[in-house]
């Protein structure tokens, strides 16, 4: 009958002498957590507990049998090497019989120590989806202040403004901590809470990007709004996009179409180089003209390749449009793939890019122009014009023939001027050597006209 009282006070009773012997084990029958340990019996109790367990045990025993003070239940870690399983358990103390028995009464500590762990996870995982959401809200908020158009979260039922950038409340001419949780109809003049949800709500649901046309109360700004309704935690919200430029935006954004189509489609040739001449890219009116088949053979090349006078020409051309950011009209030859030569004008501009600088080079063929070209007639005032274009087009010779010594000294003039005193180039785009050239730059006083 004792052993029934003592096994439903208790999960587990043991019965040890005062040297920690184990004498008699009982277990609750109602707990099934416990395996069979009856061969704990007649084993030294220090043999079953863990090693941290063990000063523990003897502290516990030698205050009981000192009989200082009333003990506190002492916590007890079981192990068995046999069955590889443990468990903790709470003891009390207690004299039973005459012969110096000791009764520990204990408790088992799993149940609550399972229940301490689900809370631990518990607690861990919502420590986890704490620092998951703050990390969520910060990308939110670094999205929406670094973005370039304005936006405003909008409750669909209530109206009322919930989130919105920076951008978005100085636009609407308000401080942004004011602008929340505001109506977002009286930010707009003619306009009441129904009638702007409603439209907002229509547009959102249409077909297409439709847009809402409003004036700003303050600053009677004229904008678009363009909703997208979406629903977060079983409430309907609007994205408002607020935008001030809808008109010069869509220009704007069919401008690049539109270069890009004439870069395609147009009927000049045009090359695109680096800094040095190199052929970053070119059209299809650009291969027609140079007879090449694809434009991956002219990539990489030196666009001095294809000119007559090779690299004098491309560096004239570079030099003057890198110096006045343009050059007009500039005549010279392009050579083909097979050798054929046309007359071109060819204007070029110098893209001043920080980083990659580079050219523009639009070329026009003029080889019909120069089949029915009429020889220069003598010179007078409005002829000094044509003569000067002949230059790069003809040899000084060709040109000397039908004019005089003041066009041989104009023209002298004009390839100083277009080499940027170059006189090595000067005389390879006139034709001469450079003996005759510095003969004829004595012969008009030129010599020592830009040094």
């Amino acid at each position: 009958m004792l052993g029934d009282i003592i096994s439903a006070l208790a999960d587990i009773a043991l019965v040890v002498d005062e040297t920690g012997q184990i004498a008699s084990i009982l277990t609750s029958p109602d707990s099934d957590s416990f395996e069979n340990i009856s061969d704990w019996e007649h084993r030294d109790i220090r043999t079953v507990l863990l090693s941290e367990s063990v000063p523990k045990f003897d502290r516990a025993l030698r205050t009981f049998l000192a009989g200082e003070t009333t003990p506190q239940p002492t916590q007890l870690n079981h192990t068995d090497e046999l069955r590889d399983w443990g468990f903790p358990v709470n003891y009390t103390f207690h004299r039973v019989g005459p012969d110096g028995s000791i009764l520990m009464l204990g408790r088992d500590l799993r149940p609550i120590s399972e229940m301490q762990q689900q809370l631990v996870k518990a607690q861990m995982a919502l420590e986890q989806d704490y620092e998951q959401q703050r990390e969520y809200d910060t990308r939110f908020h670094v999205l929406m202040e670094s973005t370039r158009d304005a936006f405003i979260f909008i409750a669909q039922g209530s109206g009322r403004v919930v989130e919105a950038n920076t951008l978005a409340a100085r636009l609407l001419g308000r401080d942004r901590n004011d602008l929340t949780g505001s109506a977002f109809a009286q930010e707009f003049d003619g306009r009441r809470k129904g009638e702007m949800m409603d439209a907002l709500s229509a547009a959102a649901v249409a077909e297409g990007t439709t847009s809402v046309p409003a004036q700003t109360r303050k600053g009677g700004k004229n904008v678009h709004l363009y909703p997208i309704l979406f629903r977060a935690s079983g409430e309907r919200m609007l994205l408002c996009r607020i935008d001030q430029n809808a008109g010069e935006n869509a220009m704007s954004d069919a401008l690049p179409r539109n270069l890009n189509g004439l870069f395609e489609q147009g009927a000049d040739a045009i090359a695109f180089t680096d800094a040095e001449g190199a052929i970053v890219s070119v059209n299809e009116a650009f291969l027609e003209l140079t007879d090449v088949t694809h434009s991956l053979n002219v990539k990489g090349h030196s666009l001095g390749d294809y000119l007559h006078r090779g690299h004098v020409d491309l560096r004239v051309l570079l030099d003057n449009a890198a110096r006045s950011g343009h050059i007009r009209l500039y005549s010279t030859k392009i050579t083909g793939n097979y050798g054929a030569s046309r007359t071109v004008e060819i204007s070029a501009t110098y893209l001043n890019h920080s980083e990659n600088p580079g050219y523009a080079f639009i070329l026009r063929d003029a080889s019909r122009a120069d089949a029915v070209r009429v020889s220069p007639a003598p010179v007078g005032e409005e002829n000094v014009k044509s003569v000067m274009e002949l230059v790069g087009s003809a040899t000084l010779k060709e040109i000397v023939a039908e004019t005089t010594d003041v066009v041989e000294r104009m023209c002298i003039e004009t390839a100083i001027e277009l080499t940027s005193n170059n006189r090595v180039a000067a005389a390879e785009m006139l034709g001469l050597s450079r003996q005759s050239l510095y003969v004829k730059l004595r012969k008009y006083t030129l010599l020592n006209k830009n040094d």
